[in-house]
């Protein structure tokens, strides 16, 4: 049986299985996987988008002051839509960024969208910083 001459690049891509089936296959295989991904993200951003609370919640760490070997006064500042109940842990720290004191405060409602707070934290050891940990709706 007489062999049918064909070029080096025919050669290669029968070798390869480089054929227009395989590339109608490769490209079918992408289209369904993109719309696959499509679906996927646009299912993501709509949960990610109507899920949650709206209320927004900012706290701000004003300092410390007062600091003795076993207390401190931490100053921060909370942010929030009137009338929010908020929860905030605070903390004081050592010099070697050891947690030394912890105290979590339940914040009232308020008419104010920004409030100051100053809480005093007993400690086991020398502070040498305090500052809001988080703060949390409950």
């Amino acid at each position: 049986m007489p062999r049918t001459m064909s070029t080096p690049q025919q050669r290669l891509d029968e070798r390869y299985g480089r054929t227009p089936g395989s590339e109608r296959r490769t490209r079918t295989l992408m289209i369904v996987a993109g719309v696959i991904f499509a679906v996927i993200f646009t299912a993501w951003v709509v949960w990610g988008g109507l899920s949650g609370t709206n209320a927004e919640l900012e706290t701000r760490d004003l300092g410390y002051s007062n600091v003795t070997e076993t207390s401190i006064d931490v100053r921060w500042e909370v942010s929030v839509a009137p009338g929010t109940e908020v929860s905030c842990a605070i903390q004081a720290l050592n010099e070697s960024f050891g947690i030394v004191g912890w105290k979590v405060v339940e914040l009232p409602p308020a008419t104010e969208r920004t409030r100051v707070f100053v809480e005093t934290l007993r400690t086991a050891e020398q502070a040498v910083t305090g500052l809001p940990y988080r703060c949390w709706l409950p």
